[in-house]
């Protein structure tokens, strides 16, 4: 139960994700500032009434999604902003990585799918908001999911996923969170006039992108140089990209700037 107390201001939210709804409800009905957790919620109806609050609120609310805070991200979305590859014509992702619950068989909430575990709603999550950041609304989509064999948890373990924007522009997203020394996660997109590539090899989920990128006049691609001093500041790449969104809510909820 969320204690009602006029001297906080915001609640950030740090629980399994079935328990998040209840509490970002409660926090919104009390007039608090919301910072949440990705994945939103296990229903759509849960996000729904959760958006609706947030809305009605009228208070700072953030979802954890971090990939949107790294610097070759943002120069990525910015040459495709400026039809640096012309129109989009697909988009394929890749991310081949292998979770620590996964690597230790853990039978806890991020193996379990009903309470908000496995790949599709803790990797995929941010695969389909950074490519709606990238390239506009999902229009259609259809999705397998699997689990690794002889493996009696609930939770998925691969995702493969086709998609369809409402640009006309196609994706497809390959997914496995039980890939020992796997190949790192890859966005790929082909435009009309050339190709703009995301790769980060290492097994931080955030630290260590590099970007390529090729017009039709080139034979390759080439590195783009991305310059951000303060990505080797910490251990865990997640930490940056957190602290950046925590300083723009912040400033919603103290300083009114949204």
């Amino acid at each position: 139960t969320l204690v009602e107390d006029r001297f906080v201001d915001a609640v950030l939210i740090a629980t399994p994700p079935a328990m998040q709804p209840e509490i970002a409800l409660g926090a919104f009905e009390q007039g608090k500032a919301v910072f949440a957790e990705k994945p939103m919620s296990l229903t759509l109806a849960e996000g729904e009434e959760m958006a609706r609050c947030a809305v009605s609120s009228n208070r700072p609310n953030m979802m954890d999604f971090g990939f949107s805070e790294i610097a070759a991200w943002k120069q990525a979305r910015e040459i495709l902003g400026d039809g640096g590859i012309g129109t989009v014509r697909h988009v394929a992702v890749s991310w081949n990585t292998e979770s620590y619950a996964n690597r230790m068989r853990l039978g806890n909430w991020k193996s379990s799918g009903s309470r908000g575990g496995g790949a599709l709603f803790n990797f995929v999550s941010h695969c389909l908001h950074y490519l709606e950041w990238f390239l506009g609304p999902v229009t259609g989509l259809s999705s397998h999911l699997s689990r690794m064999p002889d493996d009696s948890r609930s939770g998925d373990t691969m995702v493969a996923m086709a998609l369809s924007f409402r640009s006309g522009a196609a994706g497809s997203i390959s997914m496995s969170a039980a890939a020992y020394l796997g190949s790192g996660h890859r966005v790929e997109f082909y435009g009309e006039d050339g190709t703009l590539v995301l790769e980060n090899p290492t097994p931080d989920y955030m630290k260590g992108f590099m970007l390529w990128y090729g017009r039709r006049s080139q034979t390759e691609l080439e590195a783009v140089a991305v310059n951000d001093p303060e990505e080797t500041r910490h251990a865990d790449g997640r930490v940056l990209p957190v602290s950046r969104l925590a300083g723009r809510f912040l400033d919603w909820v103290q300083k009114g700037i949204p």
